[in-house]
Formats: C-alpha cells, structure tokens, sequence
C-alpha cells in the first residue's frame, strides 16, 4: 500500500528549552502529527543535546507521539530505555551500527515503530535490505548536528527512489525528510514522495509556531492535489 498521509513533525531542537512545554503547546494547536527529538551524543555527530530524562519529561507534556531520532554510536544500547521513556518511533542511523537488521528487530521487540536514518552521503540502496523491516525511513537533507542548515538538494532524488521502491513493492513505510524543510521546497518534498516532514527553525523561529505548522501542511497537502 502507498503511504499517502501528510504528517508534520515539528523538531524541539530548534524550539525556546525556556519555553518547551508552551512551545509544544502551540505546535499542537497548529495540528502537528508528532514531535521529533533529536538525541546527540557527541560522538557520531558534533554536537550533544538531550537524553532520556528529557524524554520521560515530553511523555508526559503532550499527547502526540515522540519521534526519537538517535544520532549517538552503539544505539542498540539505548533502544528499550528511550522506549520506556516514552519514544513511541526510534530511528536509527545506518552509518551508526554494523546491524541495523538487529537494531530494527529490538525497537519493534520493544514496542515501538522502528525507523531507519541515511545521511547525505549515504546512498538509499544501503537500505535495501531493511525496508521490509521498517515503519519510516529519514531521509537526512543536511549534515546531522546542528539545526538551521541549508537544504541539500541530493535528497530529493533519494526521496524519488525510495518512493518508487515504496510503489514496487506495495509497501507501507512512510518516508520522512529532516533538514532544512520550509515553506519554499515542502511542495517539491511531498510531489517526490515524502509525507513527514522535520521542521525546525521554519517552526519555532517563527512569531507563530501553530501558524507555519497550518501552513506547512497546507502546502504539503496542495501540491498533491489533495483538500487540506
């Protein structure tokens, strides 16, 4: 089956930490479809941000799903603890284990929604393999590690393949793309094939976060002809 929805996912990263829960507030206001947390360990990227507590502590601030994008080596050692803390989706980046069939096995063992991550030098095909395995697949616009980033345009053909590849074969998986997405390229991102999109600073660095969510959607729905 094709995966169609439209989801919005409005990344913490960039949010007020201040303001979180009224941040989030507001991103549910405005119709989000999931939060997305970035998870960092300085080590497989440049950069450490939040960890469990932080996790535990969302859970409990909002009723949507929590997005829990690991960017940190040996992520096998931490999947049924963010699972615990509330992650209702873990993804896992390719380039960050040898066993990413494994790693896919224990999120879903553990009971969530199991996603795997590619980087902008990662070609789709390292996927291959897995894509029977998987609930989501991130496509990664940017360099993981720090939000604000320009867009890198190979992702859109890594959109077009997998969504091809998504139609080949029946499958259900969704395809999500994180990394520079805003109001300028989300119509492009949706006819390519995705129908998740990580929004940060196009979000939270706006005067109305509920507002650029509404719209982000509206634009994602519009390009595909659909009613918003």
């Amino acid at each position: 089956m094709a995966y169609a929805r439209i989801e919005i996912a409005p990344s913490i990263l960039a949010s007020n930490f201040a303001r979180l829960q009224e941040e989030i507030h507001a991103v549910e206001e405005g119709g989000a479809d999931a939060i997305h947390v970035d998870v960092m360990d300085g080590h497989f990227v440049p950069n450490i941000s939040i960890g469990i507590p932080v996790v535990q502590s969302l859970h409990k601030a909002t009723r949507l799903p929590l997005d829990v994008h690991l960017m940190i080596e040996r992520p096998e050692e931490y999947i049924g603890k963010f699972v615990k803390a509330g992650a209702s989706r873990v993804l896992v980046h390719q380039e960050a284990t040898a066993h990413l069939d494994r790693a896919l096995a224990m999120i879903r063992e553990a009971g969530a929604e199991a996603g795997a991550v590619i980087n902008p030098a990662t070609p789709v095909v390292m996927l291959s393999d897995v894509l029977d395995k998987t609930d989501t697949v991130l496509v990664m616009s940017v360099n993981p590690g720090f939000g604000g980033q320009r867009f890198i345009p190979g992702a859109l053909e890594k959109i077009r393949q997998l969504n091809e590849w998504r139609a080949q074969y029946n499958a259900g998986f969704r395809i999500a793309v994180d990394g520079g997405v805003d109001v300028q390229n989300i119509g492009e991102l949706a006819r390519a094939g995705a129908n998740e999109f990580i929004a940060g600073t196009s979000i939270f660095h706006t005067a109305d976060p509920a507002g650029a969510t509404r719209q982000m959607r509206k634009l994602a729905t519009e390009a595909l002809g659909q009613k918003v």
